[in-house]
């Protein structure tokens, strides 16, 4: 199959900002007596799942292929490429009618990220890159910062969902405050990333992360110059679940600290 990536983005777009007008229209009658709990403090509602089957009907009149998608309204059954999908990342933000909260489209293909678009609704900022073909905001091209003072830099965090592992995510924090210049939380992993793809941040961490969470602005960051690896390093990451995206300058500084982290799991 050849594709043409850069037409394809620019579909993609389309879909992620057709999602975005949905979800903009839903907040302001969104009653969070309709919110479900998946897993203590990890919600969703009808809006994401209404949201996942807007995206999934638009895509496959794109290209029919397979889906990974965070509320399982569609599958991947083994065919050569698939859509990985986040029709709302950012749910907490977005029931207490706040922002950031983004659409996160990516396609991939067993070896590689191939498209990735994140559309940041309440801002109206649609990220966006195709392999080799650079990162872009909203039709201008972006890119990560240069800066390599870590002791400057401004780095995301993010806390996970599981309480059980309250004390990672403590840890997480204490090992990077007073070493960055600054840390911050936004509560959306893909915009996280276009931060750090758009200069903005230096870096982010996160772990206990899904595919849909950071597929899309992995390949935002690469395309924009800086780095995504795991926690140790390795830049084969499309499968883990713990993230390190840097402009590059600074990777080596977040890796001395999340290499050998311990992952402590505590009950509470």
């Amino acid at each position: 199959m050849t594709l043409e990536l850069e037409k394809l983005t620019a579909q993609v777009c389309e879909v992620a900002r057709k999602a975005g007008d949905y979800l903009r229209t839903e907040q302001q009658k969104l009653d969070r007596s309709m919110v479900e709990q998946k897993h203590t403090h990890d919600y969703v509602s009808y809006v994401d799942k209404c949201s996942e089957k807007l995206i999934v009907a638009e895509l496959s009149n794109i290209l029919n292929v397979g889906f990974v998608t965070e509320e399982g309204t569609a599958q991947h059954n083994g065919e050569p490429y698939w859509w990985v999908v986040d029709p709302l990342d950012g749910t907490t933000n977005y029931i207490h009618g706040g922002h950031p909260y983004a659409v996160s489209i990516a396609l991939r293909n067993i070896d590689e990220v191939l498209v990735g678009v994140v559309y940041e609704v309440a801002a109206d900022e649609c990220f966006y890159a195709w392999k080799d073909g650079g990162a872009w905001l909203n039709g201008n091209p972006i890119h990560v910062n240069e800066h390599n003072d870590i002791t400057q830099a401004l780095l995301g965090v993010e806390l996970p969902y599981q309480t059980d592992y309250k004390s990672f995510g403590l840890d997480l924090i204490g090992h990077f405050y007073g070493l960055a210049g600054g840390i911050r939380m936004n509560g959306s992993a893909a915009v996280a990333l276009c931060n750090v793809a758009s200069g903005r941040w230096d870096g982010w961490i996160e772990k206990y992360i899904g595919p849909w969470d950071f597929m899309a602005g992995l390949l935002i960051v690469r395309e924009a110059g800086g780095m995504v690896t795991d926690f140790k390093g390795n830049e084969g990451c499309l499968g883990n679940n713990d993230i390190v995206a840097s402009n590059g300058n600074v990777h080596e500084r977040l890796i001395e600290k999340t290499a050998n982290f311990s992952f402590n799991f505590l009950q509470i």
